[in-house]
């Protein structure tokens, strides 16, 4: 599995979302338990359905399990991996995990088009770390800067590009868009002037290939969506509410140790959660840092504030997608 694919996975939501299966078995079956515990003790067992392969953009849940935060909460968690087969919505509507990490145009999408139960209820980025990159040396700033240029896009991102262009006020037909293929090698020969990638990864690996990178949000740009939404079902809001609470409690406390120091943990998960990966830990290094100001809120780790929450339905009614307030719960970031 490898970075380049993930974003395959993130960006198709955009582009009218991922198949969710089961739906109508969901509906109709109560809600189960995940099991005693392996232990026979009194925790109790959750599940949670991680957004991609183990990097850091998960850390602060490493962290958290790792220093015993989800344990003291009385939480055997089951952490479970995602990639480019996963769709974490699926998870939820299947019954494998009750708590899903979600990006809220799939998981509204959903909501809105197939009836799915689902609640969000939190955010670990306030801001979606998805934005255009290019050399710095191009001084590319902003999307009026795209003007005249060519511009490399996911098709899966036509419909989120397009409506970035459109709150800025550049008419699309004023720079030239072409297939991107999630690898920055046309960005460095020249053959691009940016692309449309994630701003918290992709600047280190062209660093790598010895130039220097650029970029910017499109959560900057009027794009405005969160991303790794925490999202429940219905059913488990209802029946395990406390529990729910007592993860984004230690969730949260994992995240805080977390930006204690973003260069402290990465290397000590080298031979456990990042085994295998593929890539360096000076990336999840550099992977830790950048996140961390898309991360932070005035509100604490996971916090939506009114204006975040109006914002994401705002950013979303410009690629057709019509949410609802409703669709957002933020009384149990009160209770933590």
């Amino acid at each position: 599995m490898n970075q380049l694919s993930r974003r395959q996975f993130i960006g198709r939501s955009a582009a009218g979302g991922a198949t969710l299966l089961g739906l109508s078995a969901f509906l109709n079956a109560c809600a189960k338990s995940d099991g005693k515990t392996s232990s026979g003790g009194s925790a109790s067992p959750l599940s949670m359905q991680a957004a991609w392969i183990n990097d850091a953009e998960f850390m602060g849940y490493f962290i958290a399990m790792t220093n015993g935060y989800y344990a003291a909460e009385g939480i055997e968690l089951n952490y479970l991996s995602g990639g480019p087969d996963v769709i974490p919505e699926s998870s939820l509507l299947s019954g494998i995990a009750p708590l899903a990490l979600t990006t809220p145009d799939s998981t509204i999408k959903a909501i809105v088009d197939d009836g799915a139960p689902f609640v969000i209820v939190g955010t670990q980025y306030q801001k979606n770390p998805i934005g255009i990159v290019s050399l710095k040396k191009s001084n590319i700033n902003e999307p009026k800067d795209l003007i005249g240029k060519t511009l490399a896009v996911p098709p899966v991102n036509t419909i989120t590009v397009e409506a970035m262009l459109k709150i800025s006020g550049v008419d699309k037909s004023q720079l030239t868009i072409v297939p991107y293929a999630y690898d920055p090698t046309p960005l460095i020969k020249g053959e691009i002037d940016a692309s449309m990638d994630f701003t918290t990864n992709v600047p280190y690996t062209i660093s790598q290939l010895g130039e220097e990178a650029s970029s910017f949000l499109l959560y900057d740009f009027g794009v405005t969506l969160y991303n790794d939404t925490v999202v429940v079902t219905k059913d488990a809001l209802s029946s395990q509410r406390e529990l729910i609470v007592k993860w984004l409690r230690a969730s949260r406390k994992g995240w805080e140790e977390n930006f204690k120091d973003t260069t402290k943990y990465p290397a000590m998960f080298a031979d456990s959660y990042f085994k295998g990966t593929g890539r360096t830990i000076e990336n999840e290094v550099f992977f830790n840092g950048a996140q961390q100001p898309l991360m932070e809120s005035d509100g604490g780790f996971f916090s939506m504030s009114d204006e975040g929450i109006e914002n994401n339905l705002r950013a979303l009614s410009e690629i057709g997608i019509k949410g609802t307030k409703e669709m957002f719960d933020t009384s149990l970031l009160a209770e933590i």
